[in-house]
């Protein structure tokens, strides 16, 4: 399905992540070179990330070895593109099984492609992994513009919508009439995009967020369950903690000049992977180091930056999505909240709870995310077979 076309505006080629060793002996020269600052008076995430942390961090990055990595990376196919002007890197894997639902993969910030290293081979086979053949998978995972290897970013405006309709023109560049999307964090809200646009042959959205918050009628507060308060109370926690929605979204040129002369400033400013439920995080540190090494690597940290920036600059009425949905709670992640979800969003057809991950589920616990697809979309398959 993969078009090779030799029109270069709209060719996909392929793309293989190969850093060379000069790369590789810079960020260990700087890593050697690391220069922590003054610690906070109790050295702990209370308030940004810790030196305690980094210090250990640092340590093992030296020690990491990317090449394994790398390999690992370069075990799926990699293309890059060119959409509405800017190259989009993806990695594209068809599924043995006849039949399988075209899937598009959308990633967090501060994360890339590499958010779903790991779902890929049960959603691609899933027979290979004790499952059901009408689960399988075709699978694109792009990075988004400024993100992992979808730089440089030339132009201004790549807001989420605008990412949506990209992603929608490749999965047609790829030759698929219809297809679903996966997203968290930043891939959730395209996700959503897609769903307002809902182009022809879309089949629905499953994402882990959907962030809908009050709108100030009393009423909605009436129909809350005890367990939205405690979403409530994590909305607000949250909203503490999170300056660097305020950085990313007004000074991102600025705060991007640190963040790509320092890898450990990098590092520290991708805390999210650690600290975003509040100490609970699952997110192994091999996994953190390779996705802050893909961004170094691609000297991501302005794109990344300015994406909250080109939101935030963004005039968008409210609307509501009406595409097929699901959502999937994890424990220690933002709490989407259903009272106001279903009043923003007016066809969720799929709803679950999980009692043990995070933010980042794709890096926590990638069997339980894989399963909670299937399920999404074997539910959609059943609506229409009825």
């Amino acid at each position: 399905m993969t078009n090779l076309s030799s029109d270069t505006s709209i060719a996909i080629r392929p793309f293989r992540v190969e850093i060379a060793q000069a790369e590789l002996d810079d960020l260990r020269d700087r890593l050697a070179r690391t220069r922590l600052p003054q610690p906070a008076p109790t050295d702990d995430w209370d308030t940004g990330t810790p030196n305690s942390y980094l210090r250990d961090a640092v340590e093992q990055w030296r020690a990491f070895d990317w090449r394994a990595a790398e390999a690992r990376i370069n075990e799926f196919p990699h293309f890059v593109t060119d959409v509405d002007g800017q190259p989009i890197h993806f990695i594209h894997v068809h599924s043995p099984h006849a039949g399988a639902t075209p899937l598009l993969l959308a990633h967090t910030y501060p994360g890339s492609s590499v958010d779903y290293l790991d779902l890929i081979d049960e959603l691609v086979d899933p027979v290979a992994h004790g499952g059901r053949a009408e689960d399988a998978f075709h699978v694109v995972i792009p990075d988004a513009p400024g993100y992992g290897f979808s730089n440089p970013v030339t132009e201004a405006g790549w807001t989420t919508a605008r990412v949506a309709r990209a992603y929608d023109t490749l999965m047609r560049r790829l030759g698929y009439a219809e297809y679903g999307i996966h997203g968290s964090d930043n891939g959730a809200m395209v996700a959503r995009e897609l769903g307002l646009r809902s182009p022809d042959g879309f089949l629905g959205l499953h994402v882990l967020q959907l962030f809908s918050f009050p709108s100030g009628d009393p009423s909605e507060f009436e129909r809350l369950e005890p367990q939205d308060y405690a979403g409530l109370e994590h909305m607000k926690w949250f909203q503490s903690v999170g300056g660097y929605n305020t950085m990313n979204a007004s000074r991102p040129q600025t705060v991007a000049v640190g963040l790509s002369d320092s890898p450990v400033g990098l590092l520290a400013y991708s805390e999210l992977f650690n600290s975003f439920g509040n100490g609970t995080s699952l997110v192994p540190l091999e996994k953190i180091l390779t996705e802050v090494s893909v961004n170094w690597f691609a000297n991501a940290a302005a794109g990344m930056s300015r994406s909250y920036l080109e939101n935030a600059r963004a005039e968008a009425e409210p609307q509501v999505n009406g595409a097929p949905t699901g959502v999937a709670v994890f424990k220690d992640d933002f709490q989407t909240i259903k009272v106001f979800a279903e009043r923003d969003n007016s066809n969720i057809v799929h709803w679950s709870r999980f009692e043990e991950g995070g933010h980042f589920a794709a890096l926590e616990v990638p069997e339980v995310v894989v399963g909670d697809i299937r399920a999404f979309f074997a539910t959609l398959r059943g609506a229409v077979q009825a």
